[in-house]
């Protein structure tokens, strides 16, 4: 499928967005849904790819951006001009699998740190695309992962949330410049 959103795969001098840090109060906000998928909507994504890309980033949730919108942008190759990024619109994971792993997980909401999260290796998440057509699709791997990381932003959720080792987890942030009282542990 063609992406309905062309963006080249570059970094901006001046991206369309800044992204929120850890502490950032618009960054535990639930977002809402969106109702219509119309060229404003089209344009949002446009400039969150921009902004992704521009950061080194493989995925964005909108609330990353300060917009409380029910949208996520992944690319997990974005070396590979021929492949067209995910957008997703109002997802929900219908299907998790019963495996399920840790992984290093990094944020650009939270540049520097990388700790290890354990989520289901599988899902199954139905969506909007960029056209407003109803989609599902099974991810495993790393787009499993990212579509995972990137819906718990839409809860107001961080990966730092979900991280077991408390210890390692306050070394890293304090090492980074963040304040591990912005942490709100989640039981897996």
């Amino acid at each position: 499928m063609t992406s309905q959103v062309i963006v080249e795969k570059q970094k901006l001098d001046n991206p369309p967005f800044q992204i929120h840090y850890l502490g950032d109060r618009v960054l535990r906000q639930s977002a809402k849904r969106i109702s219509r998928v119309d060229d404003d909507t089209r344009r949002l994504i446009r400039e969150m790819l921009q902004t992704m890309y521009s950061a080194d980033g493989i995925g964005l949730a909108a609330p990353q951006v300060g917009v409380q919108k029910q949208l996520i942008v992944i690319d997990c190759e974005p070396d590979n001009a021929a492949t067209p990024p995910l957008v997703l619109i109002n997802p929900t994971i219908k299907k998790y699998s019963q495996e399920i792993s840790p992984f290093q997980e990094g944020c650009l909401s939270i540049p520097g740190v990388y700790m290890d999260v354990t989520r289901p290796e599988v899902v199954e998440v139905s969506f909007k695309d960029e056209t407003g057509r109803p989609r599902t699709i099974r991810a495993n791997e790393l787009l499993s992962r990212a579509i995972q990381h990137e819906m718990d932003h839409l809860q107001g959720v961080l990966f730092v949330d979900r991280v077991e080792n408390q210890l390692a987890l306050t070394q890293e942030l304090t090492k980074h410049k963040f304040s591990p009282k912005a942490v709100k542990h989640i039981k897996s």
